[in-house]
């Protein structure tokens, strides 16, 4: 089950359920479940004081994933700063809906275990990006 927060800010979501049938499809597709994963809006400061904390790493991010997978079923925390989105979607001249599907989709990405370290990574999961992306019309 997909649960749905925000923390330090005002942030009405109203794309859940469309967003949750996407995301079981994406987990599906990759021969995964989905188990419990809560998706937290947040702003900056809220994801710096977690990557802080947790992380040791001071600097602001877009997305942070905490992992409790269990074998095939897909468990896990994304924290995402709505913040970084709207600087992300400005800054790379695309709509803030996409840039919020594509963070969205990112964190489910590192659930299932693909990673953004190596160029060949980077490469991977932003090909597995857009694919999903590409799907996610099916599901409005």
């Amino acid at each position: 089950m997909i649960s749905y927060f925000a923390e330090d800010i005002a942030f009405p979501f109203k794309e859940k359920r469309v967003t949750s049938r996407w995301l079981k499809f994406v987990a599906e597709s990759e021969s995964r479940r989905l188990g419990d994963i809560a998706i937290i809006f947040c702003s900056d400061n809220y994801i710096l004081d977690i990557n802080i904390k947790y992380l040791q790493h001071n600097y602001f991010t877009d997305i942070i994933t905490f992992d409790y997978c269990d074998g095939n079923r897909l468990s896990g925390d994304l924290f995402i700063s709505i913040d970084s989105v709207r600087e992300n979607a400005s800054f790379y001249k695309t709509e803030f809906a996409d840039e919020l599907n594509r963070v969205i989709v990112h964190g489910l990405l590192h659930l299932i275990g693909y990673d953004d370290h190596t160029p060949e990574d980077i490469a991977q999961m932003r090909a597995k990006e857009n694919y999903y992306l590409s799907q996610r019309p099916n599901f409005v």
